[in-house]
């Protein structure tokens, strides 16, 4: 038998090395946070300039500053309250002693205990000031595309409130039952960067904003066609760029993961375009240029909660079906019910993320993502129930929390400019100014 050679000093060093009594703190990666300051600024640049113009541009001349305001304050107040206490109801998990499966609660009150080096569970390889600002910029833009149900008709009081109440009281808790480890994700529901969380959650509230408020005078009378496509254009365009720190941002770190999350958004916003285009072509015989870019928007929406799961097949199909369902849902069913979604919030992002949202069950590759298992892919019919069941709490949720915000709004501080201020223009009666000829 022979003799077992007596360990070195190096080698015993090197046992305790590899088992440390106590795990390592996090380290915190600078590709990832660069990254990650990209994706956050590049997401901001949606809401301002990028929804404001594409909304400004769709609305009639002496609404258009109006408008533009509305996405401007809602950046504004939203970003004070998610640093008050949103970030905290949204992202404080659900094993902290002061949350739940339902809602964070207020362990980063005005982000007290956030230091420096601090980093968050869910993103771990970047300061958690980064991941807060990330989210943050997902809080701004979400409650601002509900504007476009509301436009040319909410006073400048009323929206702002609304903005604020619509955060804290349906935003944050959707995004903590997502992404802040709530009931859904215990469920399972795939979302990848917000189908549910931000689209589902804001159209859902266009849809009941545009039921509270009325139409606007001289819907289906009037012509209130958009005053300059150009603004919607530049707006879109730059949503599409955007939107890759959406998506691909929601990898939270520069891998793989990023990579094919911006391929997919690419290919998806591509083929919906086409297909909206499409439809359109066959249906009143040529293409227009508003089709084009609702096609585009409606491709990334869907894409959204489905960009970090699927393979760029199941991309091209998500896409195709985004373009053509949305059409359908913002052109014909909005005039067969007779409802005035002004810009086609609901019709786009509503009917766009339910159907992104249902389709990243069906498609999602656990090839791509190992959290991931589609029901065709993989054979996972069970998230595919767990999809459905998530959009459908989602909308059940928002409709009756919306609806409540908006009553209580009209009753005290009223949420309808007079006829004659939506006849002569909120521009020059809310804010004093107008845009000249």
């Amino acid at each position: 038998m022979s003799k077992m050679p007596r360990p070195t000093a190096l080698a015993i060093t090197g046992l305790f090395l590899a088992t440390p009594a106590f795990a390592a703190a996090p380290k915190i990666d600078s590709g990832d946070t660069a990254w990650m300051l990209t994706s956050s600024l590049l997401v901001l640049m949606m809401t301002i300039p990028g929804l404001a113009l594409f909304y400004a541009g769709m609305v009639r001349k002496k609404n258009v500053l109006a408008t533009l305001a509305q996405s401007f304050g809602a950046t504004c107040v939203v970003t004070l309250l998610w640093m008050i206490a949103g970030y905290s109801l949204a992202f404080t998990p659900a094993a902290n002693a002061s949350a739940n499966q339902f809602i964070g609660g207020l362990h980063y009150l005005f982000l007290g205990p956030m230091g420096v080096n601090a980093v968050s569970p869910f993103a771990p390889t970047i300061p958690e000031t980064v991941y807060m600002f990330f989210q943050m910029t997902f809080a701004i833009i979400t409650p601002a595309l509900i504007a476009g149900a509301l436009a040319d008709r909410m006073k400048f009081s009323a929206f702002l409130t609304y903005m604020g109440a619509w955060l804290l009281l349906v935003y944050c808790p959707v995004a903590h039952w997502v992404w802040g480890g709530g009931w859904l994700s215990s469920l399972g529901a795939l979302d990848y960067a917000g189908g549910t969380v931000v689209h589902l959650n804001a159209g859902t509230a266009a849809l009941v904003t545009a039921l509270v408020l009325g139409k606007r005078i001289g819907f289906g009378t009037e012509n209130l066609a958009p005053h300059n496509l150009v603004l919607s254009v530049i707006g879109a365009s730059l949503l599409w760029v955007g939107w890759f720190g959406f998506n691909a941002g929601s990898a939270v770190a520069a891998n793989a993961n990023a990579g094919m999350a911006a391929a997919a958004t690419q290919i998806a916003t591509a083929a919906a375009s086409i297909a909206w285009m499409a439809a359109e072509w066959i249906a009143s015989k040529r293409p227009s240029v508003l089709g084009m870019i609702s096609g585009a928007v409606a491709g990334l929406v869907a894409i959204t909660p489905a960009s970090g799961y699927v393979t760029p097949m199941g991309s091209l199909i998500v896409g195709l079906a985004a373009g053509a369902v949305c059409y359908f849902s913002a052109v014909h069913m909005k005039h067969f019910f007779g409802y005035d979604d002004s810009l086609d919030a609901w019709g786009v992002h509503g009917v766009g993320g339910a159907l992104g949202a249902i389709l990243t069950g069906i498609f999602a590759s656990h090839a791509i993502n190992s959290s991931s298992n589609g029901w065709l892919t993989d054979g996972n019919a069970h998230q595919m129930i767990v999809q459905v069941y998530g959009v459908g709490a989602v909308f059940l949720y928002g409709t009756a929390m919306t609806y409540g915000i908006l009553k209580a709004i009209d009753w005290t501080i009223g949420l309808r400019v007079s006829r004659e201020i939506e006849i002569e223009g909120l521009d020059i009666n809310l804010h004093g100014e107008s845009v000249q000829s």
